[in-house]
């Protein structure tokens, strides 16, 4: 069960994602930065390695959620969907996370919607995975959102979907504040069809918010239902710094998880993005 949103801006774009998950499920790690196929790659990850949001050194995003409505599953040796976003995360254009999804034994892996963004393109597409067939589809280069539930996706999706047209009409539509309390929202009420989720054996358990701008970008990450003031914060910035090469080339700062306690706030640099003109309109973010 997630919630993904992608929100265009004037120079970048954000994608913000609530993940749910069974309350016994092992909890994720916070973001750490990873190198794939020779590119940098930034995402959080389950204990085993695996996840479901990523973003790259070319500034390009993949979020991916389960597909419940698809009935049918893997009958044996299934391989975890967590392996799909790391084996394609590098992919600076769709062409090339195609090519590298079809590498993949989708045969072993239950049914899976992957959403992807490539800004220099301004290109948003979506993968969809039946055990059948894998199809894309080009969505347009505006607000939209994306919705699963194990508990009933159908309902989930036209609860979602109605708050989520609902708060397009508040004058704070496309603000990061707005973005952020869509996805705090319990609205119609606090329950398993709300867009911050709560059940007695299943929560949302964690919001990961990407923002790129310009040649900027960065990743937040909540440990822990956004509703909630308990839940550990984890910041992500990425300021790139030009080489003699022309080039971006990604700093670290060696804080790691010196701290990773509650409310700590980790800084790190990170992703090398095209050069564009710095945004003047991010402010804070």
């Amino acid at each position: 069960m997630c919630t993904v949103t992608f929100m265009p801006q004037r120079t970048g774009y954000c994608l913000a994602m609530n993940r749910d998950e069974k309350r016994t499920r092992p909890e994720g790690l916070a973001p750490a930065l990873r190198n794939r196929r020779g590119s940098q790659v930034m995402y959080p990850s389950e204990p085993s390695g695996g996840t479901w949001i990523a973003l790259n050194n070319t500034g390009v995003s993949f979020a991916l959620i389960n597909w419940y409505s698809v009935a049918q599953r893997v009958k044996r040796a299934a391989l975890s969907r967590g392996e799909i976003i790391p084996s394609l995360s590098s992919a600076s254009s769709w062409k090339l996370a195609h090519a590298f999804l079809n590498d993949l034994p989708l045969d072993r892996i239950n049914p899976f919607r992957l959403v992807s963004v490539f800004p220099t393109s301004q290109e948003v597409i979506e993968w969809r995975w039946d055990l059948q067939q894998l199809v894309y589809h080009k969505h347009p280069w505006r607000l939209q959102q994306w919705v699963s539930s194990g508990f009933d996706e159908a309902t989930a999706q036209a609860a979602r979907g109605r708050v989520f047209k609902q708060a397009q009409s508040q004058k704070s539509a496309g603000t990061m504040d707005w973005l952020r309390r869509l996805h705090r929202s319990h609205l119609p009420n606090k329950s398993p069809l709300s867009t911050c989720m709560h059940r007695e054996d299943a929560v949302t358990v964690s919001y990961t918010e990407i923002s790129v701008f310009g040649n900027r970008a960065r990743m937040e990450y909540v440990g822990g239902a956004p509703c909630s003031s308990k839940a550990s914060r984890y910041h992500l910035q990425a300021p790139p710094t030009e080489t003699e090469t022309g080039s971006y080339q990604l700093q670290t700062d060696d804080q790691h998880a010196a701290g990773l306690a509650s409310n700590l706030e980790l800084s790190r640099a990170k992703p090398q993005f095209a050069q564009r003109a710095p945004c003047q309109i991010c402010g804070g973010i």
